[in-house]
């Protein structure tokens, strides 16, 4: 059984609504709570790098902090501060617009990337 009641989770929670009341024009995003991190509040975007853009510049994460992860196709953005004395975990996801071709060597003996 968990230990922390709701209200261990009021830090997050007060960051919520603080960025719903001071910035409520921001896009929709995916919220996310967890006792296991009490203190953090994770957003999460998909398939929409304009949103990203947007809240990172609404939570003042530098672009020099924002990570970028990639595979197959995929990749993520992933950047952090605290906010209303929170701990704000933004992530974007999207898709690459052009997959990588297989080298024509490749192609040619029948293969794929």
């Amino acid at each position: 059984m968990n230990a922390l009641a709701f209200a261990d989770l009021s830090v997050p929670l007060r960051a919520l609504r603080t960025l719903a009341v001071e910035f409520p024009e921001l896009p929709a995003v995916d919220v996310r709570l967890t006792p296991i991190y009490p203190d953090r509040l994770e957003l999460a975007i998909h398939h929409d790098l304009p949103a990203f853009e947007a809240w990172r510049t609404a939570l003042g994460i530098s672009p020099d902090a924002v990570a970028w992860h990639g595979d197959a196709g995929t990749f993520w953005l992933e950047g952090e501060t605290t906010f209303a004395g929170a701990t704000v975990h933004l992530t974007g996801f999207a898709q690459l617009e052009q997959p990588v071709p297989a080298p024509p060597e490749l192609v040619a003996a029948g293969g794929s990337a």
